[in-house]
C-alpha cells in the first residue's frame, strides 16, 4: 500500500474529477488492487481485493493528515468501494457526499453518483478521448465548408461525449443507449451546461434502432464506446464486428470514427484486424493516448481509443466497399 500512501501524502487540492493513483496498471508492485479518484469534494478509494479494517484505518489517517494540510478546517469526505467478482460494496467512511453531486472536467459539468454502483457517471480514463473530440471538432467546425458537424454517440451512457461535442460546435448529436436511467442523467448533464438544443436522446437497443440512426445521418463523427461484456447488451468478441460493418455507411466523406475498447484481454489487434476486414475503406489515423496516470506496464491491456477516417467524396469505391452490413 506504500505507493498509494505516498501519493496521498503529496497530492494537491484537485479542481476537476480525475484519477490520482492507478495501481491496476501494474507500475506499483504490491498495489495492484488500489485506485484513488477525486470527485471533488469527495475522494473515492477502490480495492479489487478484500481489505482489512486496519488498512482502512491507515488510509483514513493518511487522507486526514494530507487534507488538514491542503484544506485546513474543511471536513474530509471519502468513500471506500470494494469490488469482488462483479459485485461492489460501497461505504461512506467520513464526511458526506453532496446531493446532487456535480463535478467538472475541462470546463464542463457532470452529475456523478459515487455511492451507487461501480460506474460513477463519468469514466475518468476517457478524459483524453473527450479532449480529442473537443479538439477535433474545434479544428473542423464546417466539414467541406458546408455545415457544422453532426455526431453519433453510441453507448452514450451519461452523454459526456455529447456535452463536449456541442460545446465544441457540433450542430447535432444523436445519443443512443439502452439504459433510460443513464440517458436521463445525460439530459441533466446537458442542462447543467446550458445546452438546451442540438442533442437527441434514444433510450434504445442500438441493434434494433438502425432505422432511426441511419435516417439522422450521415455523421461527421461516430463515437463507439461500448462495454466489453454486458449480458443482454453487448459482448465485444461477437458484437463489435456488427458495428464495424456499418461505419462506412454511417460516416460522411472524411468523417471520423472514434472506436473505444476497455478490455485487459482484448488488445489493439482485436480492433485493427477486424477493421481491415470489415471496414477496409476507413483509414487508421491514430491511437489517442490515455491520461498519464492510467499508464500500464502493458499498454495492450489498457483502454484503447482509435481514430479512423472515411474517404473523401471523390475517392473511388473498392470492391470490398460494396458489401452491405448485416
Amino acid at each position: 500500500m506504500q505507493a498509494l500512501l505516498d501519493t496521498i501524502a503529496s497530492m494537491d487540492m484537485p479542481q476537476d474529477a480525475q484519477r490520482l493513483f492507478h495501481g491496476r496498471g501494474g507500475r506499483y508492485p504490491g498495489c495492484e488492487q488500489w485506485t484513488l479518484d477525486a470527485y471533488p469534494p469527495v475522494w473515492v478509494v477502490t480495492s479489487f481485493l478484500p481489505v482489512e479494517e486496519s488498512e482502512l484505518a491507515t488510509l483514513q489517517t493518511a487522507l486526514q493528515a494530507r487534507w488538514a494540510q491542503i484544506a485546513p478546517g474543511q471536513p474530509l469526505n471519502w468513500v471506500f468501494q470494494q469490488r469482488l467478482e462483479g459485485r461492489a460494496e460501497t461505504r461512506l467512511m467520513a464526511g458526506s457526499v453532496p446531493e446532487p453531486h456535480v463535478v467538472t472536467e475541462a470546463g464542463a459539468q457532470y452529475r456523478v453518483h459515487v455511492l451507487k454502483g461501480q460506474n460513477h457517471g463519468l469514466f475518468l480514463d476517457m478524459a483524453e478521448g473527450r479532449r480529442w473530440v473537443r479538439k477535433h471538432l474545434l479544428a473542423h467546425p464546417h466539414p467541406n465548408g458546408l455545415r457544422a458537424p453532426k455526431v453519433l454517440n453510441l453507448f452514450a451512457y451519461t452523454c459526456a461525449f455529447s456535452v463536449v461535442a456541442l460545446q465544441a460546435g457540433a450542430r447535432q448529436v444523436v445519443n443512443v443507449d439502452m439504459s433510460s436511467g443513464a440517458i436521463a442523467i445525460g439530459q441533466q448533464n446537458h442542462r447543467l451546461n446550458g445546452l438546451d438544443t442540438g442533442a437527441s436522446f434514444l433510450a434504445h437497443d442500438i441493434f434494433t434502432t438502425w432505422g432511426k440512426i441511419n435516417r439522422a445521418g450521415p455523421y461527421d463523427l461516430v463515437i463507439v464506446d461500448p462495454p466489453t461484456h454486458q449480458k443482454g447488451s453487448f459482448v465485444a468478441t461477437k458484437d463489435y464486428a456488427r458495428l464495424m460493418r456499418r461505419l462506412p455507411d454511417l460516416l460522411a466523406p472524411e468523417g471520423r470514427a472514434l472506436l473505444c475498447l476497455n478490455s485487459p484481454t482484448l488488445g489493439l489487434d482485436f480492433l485493427q484486424d477486424q477493421m481491415r476486414d470489415l471496414a477496409p475503406s476507413l483509414v487508421f489515423e491514430q491511437r489517442v493516448a490515455n491520461p498519464t496516470v492510467f499508464a500500464d506496464t502493458n499498454e495492450d491491456r489498457s483502454l484503447k481509443v482509435l481514430v479512423y477516417r472515411a474517404a473523401p467524396a471523390d475517392a473511388p469505391a473498392t470492391t470490398a466497399e460494396v458489401a452491405k452490413p448485416v
